[in-house]
């Protein structure tokens, strides 16, 4: 029992449990009721109030093809009702027609039957008690599905050159089709200015070339609403090639016809005019506006290479007349549009639908516009006013209906019609009349954020019958109303215009007689700025260009970050993916701009409140086209008139036009300048020349560039003349004696006027009047024989035809041909003016003796030697030339002296003249010897240096290689070479000294030597050298050692101007070992390499000066490195190539001691040998003279290596002189000891000391 009792408390207790939680979901649901009904008390009132009936969707008109086809959309939340061709029609009487039943749409479902029972006006009524709402017409055209009938094969045969067009006669039908011209793999036919489609489906050939001949041009009509698309025949087209093809034809029009068009137009509806041309060459097709001249580019577009003109969505401003001009180089085609714009009706003002309370004045307004003028009638819940009872209290007076002193019977719902020719519109409004209590919908404490300068309306909606009274007051409790800008709308809000910091703050709206009212706050920020907008920008096409907008946001909008568009006329711009053309931002980037791109470009800034623009615009500018439509008029013989139309400027004004001419008799392929016109001028006349083909063309020129030429035009030939002219540059050029030939310059072909021409020349003897004699040739020269030598004669070259001569020439005098002077010029006189120059005077020849033109004489000069006729010896042995020899030309024929320049003074010269003329020269004179005086010499030929001690120099020169003259002696200046001190003068008067030592010099100064040969004319030019005393030498300093395996590098830097010491080095194998020395290393080598030591052994080296030792080091070579050398392969193969070698060397010595003999020079050579062995020194107790322990050096001043000597050690250890070498470099040689030649190692180059010559 105590189980079943728990059991049963249990069990009472989820019950209880169950029951509280159900107990608390009612009580929250009761609250939510509760705060539901309080919150949205004013919109439970506002639905509760039946309004009149509202249509939200509108039956269309259209066209079907199939049953399903078929469907009339009508949406409204009432009783509907429709009518077909003014009669009542019930969709759910029909079993093939599904209706809906929240709305009035219906469709035919099942295909049963033909569908032309359904065609027909449709119309829809919606209605409940408060009235009735009508529909707009729609009406339902119902078509079977195109279908092609059966046709044969097209086959076109056309003449190249020829237009064509070909037919496509798709089945028609109330919804025109697409037409798409394609080929049998269903490949577009490519489409260009030649070959186009027109409005009306045909392809259009402007000229028909061969490679358009084929047999698969296939039209395809595509039916978009009975998604269809009906293939025709494919047609062929052939073309025909043609000998006789005219390559130049003028442009006709294929389409339109005729030389008008008038065209009607709807407002809102896009047009398209058309002018499609033939030609050769294919004639380019241009728009231009008659009324105004200006087309617009923002309203109009070309399209179809220039055959169409586009009107986007046409109005009343683009009515007026319009041009297609298609021109080629043969002439232009034109064709007027006459475009008048009507419009179907459109509404300027609707009526609104609007609650009124009983005993208002109701005013209903509706305006419509539209051409013709569309008349408004006005219906009452579907019946027009006309046919009810007339109301007193309801007046009608255009598109306004009053109604007075409204009750609630007046409530109903208003169709205003508005129609013309060209279509029907209709709005319903309804008048409901009604009684309710006042209430504000808006909500409270509604914030309200504008920029300054916008408008802002704070909103306060009511609702109630009658209309609530509303009051506006500010947070300081004044009538808002009171200012000027403030003011309160109809509907209660309050509108505040320019807003301005002053007026954020807090409103209250609240309604008369009641306690209602709601706060409203208002804040005004600062308005957005662009600072820096986009500028009118010019680019060159191809170009990029760049427009700026940069705004100015106030903080509180900058989040979310302001946007920024650009636009294009208007046209949102976008980036695109597949190019570069625009870059979008803060900055514009147009790329690549061509003419498309001009256009004003709008940048908006957008920000959560505001938005402002600011404009600017691109103008692509660019050389421009080229001139077209060339004509030739008022065609004289010698003259016409070239007319022509400039091409498109592209935003440049054209400056110049240059007209350019083409002979084709005498100059073809080859363009000549004519003249050229200012650019406002498109005629000129043109001289012509007699028996040419002309044809012409014009260049167009701005500040961008020339255009390209424009195509030729017609060739015009002008009738043969006689000549107009005569050759220029009449002549002789006679080069034989006995000889007179006339040359002169022969006249362009363009000049010749005519058929067979010639030159006639003329010829007699200057000074008699005689008869002319007379040839007529075709070129230039003409020669005429046995004419004496060198005789004046009269000559005239006169242009002929077969029409005619020229005008009579101008005589010129000419001579035959020239023979070489008969003399040389007489009493010459020849007198020095100084050691160089001298003064040549003559008697020139005569006048008959020349045999033609005097060009001048020639005087030939010849240098015998020097005046003691003996070679000066200078160093090296070279003696002076003595065979100098030179031709002065002296131009003119009355030049009767010259000065001779650049003589050698003290010399001996030999002169002769001739005289000359264009043949040559004549016979020479007698020679003529003449000496020069003495001048001053040259420099010495070169100057060296010794220094026997750091005190002293001794300098050594060589005479001058030109004394000019005789040496009297040498003249030596010298001062330091920084210019301090005196300068010292030192004369000496023995021309033959060539050497003198100076003492007490500064050895720590260099010194400028200056020194210079004399003659009794005076000092000559100095040769200047700069040097110094060498120091005594030392042993170097500052060595760098580099151990390698079995070699140690030694380097240092050689003191400059110090004289060349020797030294040794001691190194000792502190591995076991005895002391050794190297051969003697002199302290100008710079670098030493110490061989012959174990690889990988700890050394010590001592460096020896005088038995002393300067300077220490230890080092360590490096060990024996891998490589198939430790192989032992490889070392019993060179093991056994030794051993080899070994047996060979003994058998060879067995053999020589047997029977062998020593030469004497070997034997010579051997005791040389012997006397280079190194010497013992005391100073070390032991050392190897083993000559595997030879080193290699740089070469040594002073002391020989232990290999290679060719004398003893004599001097070993002693310092050494210096001296200069001719170059100023320095010679080694010992002072107070016997020479040592240079020491060589192993790899010596003999390389001495260098010298201090600056």
């Amino acid at each position: 029992s105590g189980r079943k009792c728990l059991r049963f408390a249990r069990s009472r207790g989820l019950c209880i449990l169950h029951m509280i939680l159900a107990l608390c979901f009612v009580c929250v649901c009761v609250c939510v009721c509760v705060c539901v009904y309080a919150m949205h008390n004013n919109l439970c009132n506002l639905s509760a109030v039946m309004q009149p009936p509202v249509i939200t969707a509108h039956p269309e008109s259209y066209t079907a093809f199939t049953a399903e086809d078929i469907v009339l959309t009508f949406f409204s939340h009432c009783k509907f009702r429709w009518v077909k061709d003014g009669q009542q029609f019930d969709p759910a009487s029909d079993p093939q027609v599904l209706t809906s039943e929240k709305s009035g749409t219906f469709s035919v479902v099942s295909g049963d039957g033909p569908i032309s029972k359904y065609m027909g006006k449709y119309r829809c009524y919606a209605s409940n008690e408060l009235g009735t709402a009508i529909s707009e017409e729609a009406q339902l055209i119902t078509e079977n599905t195109p279908i092609l009938t059966k046709e044969k094969r097209q086959r076109k045969t056309v003449e190249e050159g020829d237009k064509a067009i070909l037919n496509c006669n798709p089945p028609s039908s109330s919804t025109p089709p697409n037409i798409h011209w394609m080929d049998k793999n269903l490949q577009h036919i490519h489409q260009s200015d030649r070959v186009t489609k027109g409005l009306d489906g045909r392809l259009y050939f402007s000229h028909v070339i061969p490679s358009d001949s084929r047999d698969d041009y296939i039209c395809h009509a595509q039916y978009v609403t009975a998604r269809t698309i009906l293939p025709k025949e494919p047609i062929q087209l052939i073309v025909t090639p043609s000998n006789s093809v005219v390559w130049h034809r003028k442009p006709h029009l294929l389409h339109p016809t005729g030389s008008e068009t008038r065209v009607l137009a709807l407002r809102g509806q896009s047009l398209v005019l058309e002018c499609i041309p033939k030609g050769l060459p294919t004639p380019s097709v241009t728009w231009q506006r008659l009324t105004n001249g200006v087309l617009s580019t923002s309203r109009t577009s070309t399209q179809n290479f220039g055959r169409w003109l586009r009107f986007n969505s046409i109005d009343e401003s683009d009515q007026g007349d319009y041009e297609c001009i298609a021109n080629n180089s043969q002439g232009t085609a034109k064709h007027f549009f006459t475009v008048t714009v009507e419009a179907a009706p459109y509404w300027i003002k609707k009526p609104a639908s609007n609650l009124y309370a009983p005993g208002e004045n109701v005013r209903l307004e509706c305006h419509a516009e539209g051409i013709p003028t569309p008349t408004i009638t006005w219906s009452l819940n579907g019946n027009p006013l006309s046919g009810l009872d007339p109301e007193p209290r309801r007046t009608v007076h255009g598109g306004t209906l009053r109604l007075g002193d409204v009750t609630k019977s007046d409530t109903a719902v208003y169709q205003c019609e508005a129609s013309n020719k060209h279509g029907i519109i209709l709005v319903n409004t309804y008048i409901h009349v009604i009684e309710l209590p006042p209430q504000i919908l808006t909500r409270d404490m509604k914030v309200y954020r504008v920029t300054q300068g916008q408008t802002a309306v704070l909103d306060c909606e009511t609702f109630g019958s009658p209309r609530p009274k509303i009051q506006w007051n500010s947070d300081t409790l004044e009538l808002v109303l009171s200012h000027a800008w403030v003011s309160q709308l109809v509907n209660g809000s309050l509108q505040i215009s320019n807003a301005s910091p002053k007026d954020s703050g807090s409103y209250m709206c609240s309604v008369f007689d009641s306690n209602l009212s709601i706060a409203a706050s208002l804040d005004v920020l600062n308005r957005t700025v662009i600072i820096s907008p986009p500028e009118h920008k010019r680019v060159q096409r191809g170009k990029s260009v760049t427009l700026t907008c940069d705004a100015l946001v106030d903080d509180e909008l900058r989040n979310p970050p302001p946007q920024t568009l650009w636009r294009k006329d208007g046209q949102k711009l976008h980036e695109s993916s597949f190019d570069d053309k625009y870059t979008l931002g803060s900055s514009l980037i147009v790329a690549n701009a061509q003419s498309e791109d001009e256009g004003l470009y709008t940048c908006e800034v957008i920000t959560e409140l505001d938005m402002t623009n600011a404009s600017g615009s691109i103008t692509v500018v660019d050389r421009p086209d080229p001139p077209f439509n060339l004509t030739l008029t008022n065609k004289q013989s010698r003259s016409l008139t070239l007319s022509w139309i400039p091409g498109n400027d592209h935003n440049s004004p054209i400056n110049e036009f240059v007209v350019e001419y083409e002979e084709l008799r005498s100059r073809k392929g080859h363009w000549q300048f004519l003249l050229n016109s200012s650019g406002d001028i498109q005629q000129v006349k043109i001289p012509l020349q007699p028996f040419c083909n002309y044809t012409f063309r014009v260049t167009a020129f701005n500040e961008f560039g020339r255009s390209e030429p424009s195509n030729p035009s017609e060739t015009y030939r002008t009738p043969p003349a006689a000549p107009d002219r005569n050759p220029e540059d009449v002549r002789t050029i006679s080069t034989e004696p006995g000889v007179l030939t006339i040359a002169w310059k022969e006249m362009d072909k363009y000049y010749f006027n005519g058929p067979g021409y010639q030159y006639k020349v003329m010829w007699r003897a200057a000074g008699h009047r005689s008869h002319w004699n007379q040839s007529a040739v075709s070129s230039s020269p003409f020669v005429v024989r046995e004419a004496g030598t060198f005789q004046p004669f009269e000559i005239k070259v006169k242009a002929v035809n077969q029409l005619g001569e020229g005008p009579d020439p101008i005589l010129v005098t000419g001579h035959s041909g020239e023979d070489r002077p008969l003399m040389a010029p007489q009493n010459i006189a020849i007198t020095p003016v100084n050691g160089s120059v001298v003064q040549v005077k003559w008697v020139p020849v005569s006048r008959d003796s020349v045999q033609g033109h005097l060009l001048g004489y020639k005087i030939y000069l010849r240098r015998l030697g020097p005046q003691d006729m003996r070679g000066i010896r200078v160093q090296g042995g070279h003696e002076s030339d003595n065979g100098d020899s030179w031709v002065v030309d002296v131009s003119g024929s009355n030049q009767v002296e010259e000065v001779l320049e650049g003589l050698r003074p003290y010399s001996k010269y030999e002169l002769k003249m001739t005289a000359y003329n264009s043949k040559g020269e004549g016979p020479f004179s007698g020679p003529h010897e003449f000496d020069t005086p003495e001048g001053v010499p040259g420099a010495p030929a070169s100057l060296t240096f010794d220094s026997p001690s750091e005190t002293s120099l001794t300098l050594h020169w060589s005479p001058p290689r030109d004394p000019n003259g005789k040496l009297i002696g040498y003249l030596l200046h010298y001062q330091e070479s920084n210019n301090n001190g005196l300068m010292k003068v030192l004369r000496i008067n023995d021309p033959d000294v060539y050497h003198i030592t100076l003492d007490n010099l500064d050895p720590k100064i260099f010194y400028a030597f200056y020194l210079s040969a004399s003659t009794s004319t005076g000092p000559g030019e100095s040769i200047v050298r700069t040097a110094a005393t060498l120091l005594d030498g030392g042993p170097p300093s500052n060595i760098t050692v580099t151990a390698g395996e079995t070699n140690v590098n030694l380097s240092w830097v050689a003191g400059e101007r110090y004289r060349n010491v020797v030294f040794y080095i001691m190194y000792l194998n502190k591995n076991g070992g005895r002391w050794e020395m190297s051969e003697m290393i002199n302290s100008t080598q710079s670098f030493y390499q110490l061989q012959g030591l174990q690889s990988g052994s700890q050394y010590r080296l001592s460096f020896l000066f005088n038995n002393s030792t300067f300077w220490e080091k230890e080092i360590k070579t490096e060990g024996p490195k891998g490589g198939f050398a430790t192989q032992g392969w490889f070392i019993g193969l060179i093991s056994a190539i030794v051993l080899l070698l070994l047996v060979l060397l003994i058998l060879c010595f067995i053999k020589r001691s047997k029977g062998g003999k020593y030469s004497v020079k070997d034997k010579e050579e051997g005791q040389v040998d012997s006397e280079a062995r190194p010497m013992k020194d005391d100073a070390f107790g032991e050392y190897s003279d083993n000559e595997e322990k030879r080193s290699v050096s740089q070469p040594s001043l002073g002391v020989e290596s232990k290999l290679g000597s060719d004398d003893s050690l004599a001097g070993y250890g002693d310092s050494v002189d210096i001296q200069f070498n001719e170059d100023g470099s320095f010679i080694g040689q010992y002072s107070g000891h016997r020479d040592v030649p240079g020491a060589v190692g192993h790899d010596s180059s003999g390389a001495t000391s260098p010298g201090i010559v600056l």
